[in-house]
């Protein structure tokens, strides 16, 4: 590896997280001092946006809510408008731990594309996971890990890191529906991007209300079942893979 300092960016999506944003900042600002900041305000109806301003970091509001994927998508964007080397997606509600970040730059390190920081396996996990999305996310790491050819045990996870090669495939095509964790997993696998998993720490909510209902967890979780199934009775192209 070069002795060039690896430009980082962390991208927060964030919608009506005003009460938390501070904390996450703050810990962030005293954890990684030399890493920029972006927080994308998903069309947020509270203080967001302000809140993030006041703390000095980088802020791009969405004129409505596009969903964590498209506001993902802007991040990605404008990481490579930027000339970012890399970046971390973590969350706004002060579930990630900064700490945790070495883990998944290790792992770029070490040659992946793209890290995933595991709440399963050896990861340490403070929140319950109810048994009916537990159920789900079983049934579709099951899946993943078939498409994918490689053995996952959080599909779903929403603390990443992308390599430069990573962050302009996505900032071109990236899902925006709910659960676009899994789906971006599947097309980083699909594209030939090197995948790999650490395991990580994940906290209790600091702040606000998960947005997503039971119900509609549901409806997302058939849609992408629907979609796995679609790609797993579909014959596979050859696959590229990238430096």
């Amino acid at each position: 590896m070069s002795d060039k300092k690896l430009r980082t960016l962390v991208i927060i999506p964030a919608l009506n997280e005003e009460e938390s944003l501070p904390r996450v900042l703050d810990d962030l600002a005293l954890q990684l001092p030399d890493f920029d900041v972006l927080v994308v305000d998903d069309g947020s109806r509270d203080g967001t946006a302000c809140v993030a301003a006041r703390c000095g970091v980088a802020v791009l509001s969405l004129p409505f809510n596009l969903g964590v994927g498209g506001a993902l998508q802007t991040g990605f964007r404008y990481a490579v408008r930027h000339g970012y080397d890399r970046a971390i997606q973590f969350d706004a509600d002060g579930q990630h731990d900064p700490r945790a970040i070495a883990a998944l730059e290790a792992g770029l390190d070490a040659g992946a594309n793209l890290v995933i920081g595991s709440r399963f396996g050896d990861g340490v996990v403070e929140y319950k996971v109810g048994p009916f999305r537990r159920f789900a996310m079983h049934i579709l790491g099951w899946s993943v890990n078939r498409l994918c050819k490689q053995k996952f045990t959080d599909t779903s996870s929403g603390f990443r890191a992308f390599d430069a090669g990573v962050l302009h495939f996505f900032a071109g095509s990236y899902p925006v529906e709910f659960m676009d964790s899994t789906e971006s997993l599947l097309l980083a696998c699909f594209a030939g991007f090197r995948v790999r998993e650490v395991p990580t720490r994940i906290r209790k909510r600091s702040a606000g209300q998960p947005s997503t209902r039971h119900w509609r967890l549901a409806l997302n979780y058939l849609r992408l079942l629907v979609v796995i199934v679609s790609q797993l009775t579909r014959p596979r192209r050859s696959s590229r893979v990238y430096s």
